[in-house]
């Protein structure tokens, strides 16, 4: 058996496996792995993934995703889905179940869903005990005021006028909160901790606020609700989460939500191994995407001005807009793989993720033939009234996707770029005098005089050929060499028109995010006039007059398509069955930054 020497001890090829496994495994996993090891939480494992239902899942969330239910199944836990609902201001039933879809079409199952509103109730008593303890009050003051009090990072903040009112006040004036009688804005109730300490979140944060605002599960029930930072820790310690796993902005929060568990803790009577039965806040670093702007007020704000067709168009980096697009599950997550979990926040290329997508659609995509911008060919010595059933392959790359037949005739439609009628020499595509194959069928070659027919603009309308008849593919005279280029092409005869609709990135510039910072410092103007500035005017093209081989016609949205040596695609969601209507996903291959060098 093989044998290493590491720290002057032999390791076999089974423990030298393990080891490099281990080393392969993110930051957050090891911790994990050493937290079970030491017993803590009682051996548990336990993860949530927390969304707030105001938007649509982009594919950062797919990274947390990812994490919160990829290592809880790794590690024999479970993790819950669970809506932090405290702001009805901006949610609704619509992204819950959106929410819920995207989830499951990445491949994920939570073990429950909870909401933060299943626990209003609890919070509530927890902040009134907090009152009784002296750890809260109730203060009258504006935001403005608050905000003034804080102090700096290098000076104090000043304590509320009403941070030592008393007990029996701040209850009265916390039960009023949630009256409906009491003013958005007027009254908030701020943990009292220390308006001194260098971690300006410590500098008695509000806890609750008045917003008298129906909330799309409790009803009426609430008018003043938890914020978020209160809300969050103890959400997590009543369900039992072990490892709360947050994106890097939430580091300076850690201290406060490990003080509002504790103190949630010391609520419940709980105190013994306060340290080894707890939820552990670990943070990792957020998926920022080249030339892809996540912010979901931003997206919303992308939706409400049209600049995009819906949270689903294709160009939004929502789960659903890929979807549409023709992306597969299994590539994003891939592609999080990939990139992999660091305590760095950097700028990933686009171009990788398509690079990933590209390669995992050529295993699953079926080969089809599609003309988007037709030209005719009329084969002048092929039999008029003729027509040959050729057998095409459906996937290369998986025999048990089978064949299908398509029809060969005396005209086809092939792409405008692949005829030219004055050629350079190493133009290898169809010209006066020059052969080319045709996918499955002949060897053709256009004629050296009369090779086309234009109209009154000079466009080509069609271009004439003859064939060779022992060229076809499968017969002894296909061996026959040529250096011309192997040429897709539709039959006219059945040939199924479809509108097409070609993507490309949505912004021109590759960090939107500091491009519209900048442009709203220089010009003081709001988020939507900044991006109208940087938005790619080109990010869609449509061409409404294409021809796909009728086989094609009979996919629908979800199906994995190649339109050979153009790029992948899937029929859209808009296709009818009168109307069929295809999205690019990507092309065959990264032509995007040499064309934008």
């Amino acid at each position: 058996m093989h044998h290493k020497q590491i720290n002057g001890f032999k390791m076999t090829t089974k423990e030298e496996n393990l080891s490099e496994e281990r080393k392969s495994l993110s930051f957050v996993e090891q911790m994990i792995e050493q937290d079970l090891a030491e017993g803590k939480n009682g051996g548990r494992m336990q993860t949530r993934f927390p969304p707030e239902p105001n938007g649509y899942l982009h594919i950062g969330h797919a990274k947390a995703i990812a994490m919160d239910f990829g290592v809880a199944e790794r590690h024999g836990g479970i993790c819950n889905l669970r809506f932090d609902d405290t702001n009805p201001i901006k949610e609704d039933t619509e992204y819950i179940e959106s929410i819920e879809h995207d989830i499951k079409w990445l491949g994920y199952q939570w073990a429950n869903v909870y909401y933060a509103s299943d626990y209003f109730q609890e919070l509530w008593d927890f902040a009134v005990w907090l009152i009784k303890q002296g750890r809260a009050y109730v203060d009258e003051q504006s935001s403005e005021q608050i905000a003034q009090q804080k102090g700096t990072t290098t000076s104090p903040g000043t304590n509320s006028p009403f941070r030592d009112r008393p007990v029996e006040e701040n209850l009265r004036l916390f039960e009023y909160m949630n009256s409906g009688e009491a003013t958005p804005g007027t009254l908030v109730l701020r943990a009292k901790i220390d308006m001194a300490h260098p971690n300006m979140l410590f500098r008695d944060p509000l806890i609750y606020r008045v917003l008298n605002i129906p909330h799309i599960r409790t009803g009426n029930k609430w008018n003043a609700y938890p914020m978020y930072d209160f809300a969050h820790g103890q959400s997590d310690y009543l369900e039992g989460v072990t490892h709360s796993l947050c994106t890097l902005e939430f580091v300076e929060h850690r201290p406060l939500y490990d003080l509002f568990v504790t103190w949630m803790k010391e609520y419940k009577g709980e105190t013994d191994n306060i340290e080894d039965n707890r939820p552990r806040q670990t943070e990792f670093n957020k998926l920022n995407l080249s030339y892809t702007l996540m912010s979901k007020r931003n997206l919303l704000a992308l939706v409400n001005e049209k600049l995009v067709n819906g949270w689903d168009d294709p160009r939004m980096p929502t789960l659903c807009g890929f979807r549409r697009r023709g992306y597969s599950p299994e590539s994003i997550v891939k592609f999080i793989d990939k990139i992999g979990y660091t305590k760095i926040d950097g700028l990933n290329d686009i171009a990788l993720l398509e690079s990933v997508v590209r390669d995992d659609l050529n295993s699953r995509s079926i080969r089809v033939s599609a003309v988007i911008d037709p030209v005719k060919v009329v084969i002048t010595n092929y039999p008029e009234g003729q027509t040959e059933q050729l057998v095409a392959v459906n996937n290369p790359e998986n025999e048990a996707d089978g064949t299908h037949i398509m029809n060969f005739s005396r005209e086809l439609w092939i792409e405008r770029d692949d005829f030219m009628e004055v050629a350079e020499k190493k133009f290898m595509r169809l010209a006066p005098g020059k052969e080319v194959r045709l996918k499955n069928a002949y060897i053709i070659k256009c004629n050296e005089e009369n090779a086309c027919e234009k109209d009154e603009n000079g466009n080509v309308t069609t271009i004439y050929c003859t064939y060779d008849p022992e060229s076809r593919s499968g017969l002894p005279g296909s061996n026959r060499k040529i250096k011309g280029k192997t040429l897709h092409w539709v039959n006219c005869e059945d040939a199924v028109e479809a509108e097409v609709r070609l993507y490309d990135r949505l912004w021109k510039v590759e960090n939107p995010r500091d491009e519209m910072a900048q442009i709203r410092e220089a010009q003081g103007c709001d988020a939507v006039d900044a991006m109208k500035q940087i938005i790619n005017p080109d990010s869609l093209r449509i061409h409404n007059h294409c021809y796909v081989e009728p086989f094609a016609a009979t996919m629908k949205p979800g199906d994995y398509l190649q339109f050979q040596r153009i790029g992948y695609f899937m029929m859209d969601l808009d296709a009818t069955d009168d109307k069929f209507v295809f999205n690019k996903t990507v092309g065959l291959k990264d032509t995007w930054a040499k064309q934008n060098k």
